[in-house]
């Protein structure tokens, strides 16, 4: 009996968890470097998100078509139609763009980044900041992708820079971010 007793108080069944869990969500040096996002995915994240926009645009598609249509064969337009389609495809992309913005906030993702599993961090493995995202990783190439003559040639060498080992676009250079697997 008294071998029993000892046992039952060696292990408490209402003792906490004994388990070790590391919550924290900033990586390392060389741990970054071997969790880098390959360009594949990094690729195919900028595809989905471009999808998304695509298919909530899709009503403008669709109106211009059908409108085209009705033109060829010598049929009126309904301007309130017209209205109806362009406010649903704006509200679908305005409220797309509101929820990658929440998730880029949150966790470092788009919607095409978070259904491939890759996140934007800083250098140093802590988060980017919403700002960050914006204004250094979008806002210089998007302003100097609107020079005329120069902004093709800076879009594509933003983009061509992913090629070199470091796996970085000149926006990541910019904004002091990687682009890493969740």
């Amino acid at each position: 009996m008294c071998g029993q007793g000892k046992l039952a108080m060696e292990t408490n069944p209402y003792a906490a968890p004994g388990a070790v869990v590391d919550d924290s969500r900033v990586f390392k040096g060389n741990d970054l470097e071997a969790r880098k996002a390959s360009r594949g995915q990094r690729l195919g994240a900028v595809l989905l998100d471009g999808l998304g926009f695509c298919i909530c645009l899709l009503p403008f598609f669709i109106e211009g078509y059908t409108g085209y249509l009705a033109r060829a064969h010598g049929h009126p337009t309904k301007a309130s139609t017209s209205s109806i389609y362009a406010a649903t495809g704006g509200v679908l992309a305005l409220g797309l763009l509101i929820f990658n913005l929440v998730l880029l906030h949150r966790s470092g993702q788009t919607v095409g980044k978070r259904m491939l599993g890759i996140k934007i961090v800083r250098t140093d493995g802590n988060p980017a900041t919403l700002l960050r995202i914006i204004f250094l990783r979008w806002f210089p190439i998007g302003v100097l992708g609107r020079i005329p003559l120069v902004g093709p040639l800076v879009a594509l060498a933003n983009v061509l820079v992913i090629f070199g080992s470091e796996r970085r676009c000149i926006h990541d250079y910019i904004a002091d971010t990687i682009v890493i697997v969740d």
